[in-house]
This record gives C-alpha cells, sequence and structure tokens, in this order.
C-alpha cells in the first residue's frame, strides 16, 4: 500500500525493485521501533506501591522482578502481556492494536504466561 501511494515519486527511468525494497526496508523499521515503544510504555504502566511499609516493599521488590522478567521475554510476548494485562486492553483490543486475529492473541497470551510462570517460578 506505501509502494502504491508512493508510486507518483518513483523517478522515471528508475530502477523498481532497489526503490520497491528500500520502502518495505524503512517500513519494517517504522514498525519495528513502533512495537518497541510500545512494548516499553506497557512495562512503564504500571506505577509502583506506595513506600514506607515492609509489605509495600515487598511488593515492589516482587513487582520489579516481574518487570524485569517481562522485559527479558521476547517482543511477541511482551507486548500481549503488556497490552493485555498492564494496560488492561481486551483480547479484541489487543487484537485491533497488534493487527491480529483474536484467537492469535488467546494462543499468545496463553504460551506468554506459561512462559512467565515457569521464569517467575525458576529460582531467582
Amino acid at each position: 500500500m506505501k509502494a502504491w501511494q508512493a508510486l507518483p515519486r518513483f523517478r522515471e527511468g528508475a530502477p523498481f525493485r532497489p526503490w520497491l525494497l528500500a520502502i518495505v526496508v524503512n517500513e519494517a523499521r517504522n514498525r519495528r521501533r513502533h512495537a518497541g515503544r510500545q512494548a516499553a510504555l506497557a512495562l512503564r504502566a504500571l506505577e509502583p506501591p506506595p513506600a514506607g511499609t515492609e509489605e509495600a516493599a515487598a511488593a515492589r521488590a516482587e513487582q520489579e522482578r516481574l518487570l524485569r522478567v517481562v522485559g527479558a521475554m521476547r517482543e511477541d510476548d511482551r507486548l500481549v502481556i503488556g497490552y493485555r494485562y498492564f494496560l488492561d486492553l481486551s483480547e479484541e483490543e489487543t487484537a485491533v492494536t497488534l493487527g491480529i486475529p483474536v484467537g492469535t492473541v488467546k494462543s499468545r497470551v496463553s504460551r506468554a504466561l506459561a512462559r512467565l510462570r515457569d521464569q517467575i517460578e525458576a529460582p531467582a
């Protein structure tokens, strides 16, 4: 679609393939950057609990560990977990945001949570 929209800017006589591949590479790079920013935003959505009590300190340590573990996960796992649980989006909203079917969201969330559970239960 981007190439079609950019077609009027194509220089007549220039090689078409490199022009088209440049558009594809730029679009892939932009999507990757966007996904990275979205994942970082989702991880920052959780605010730390108030400091002061022993329970608050323990909750903060647990939350920091959770964020570290989620931050170390694969990008697609981080995104579905972040959107579903940190940003509290529904499965349908997550599907629209990620541009994938709802069934894919369900399966990715299930697998991501299983991997997250394994990491959290592993000795620290």
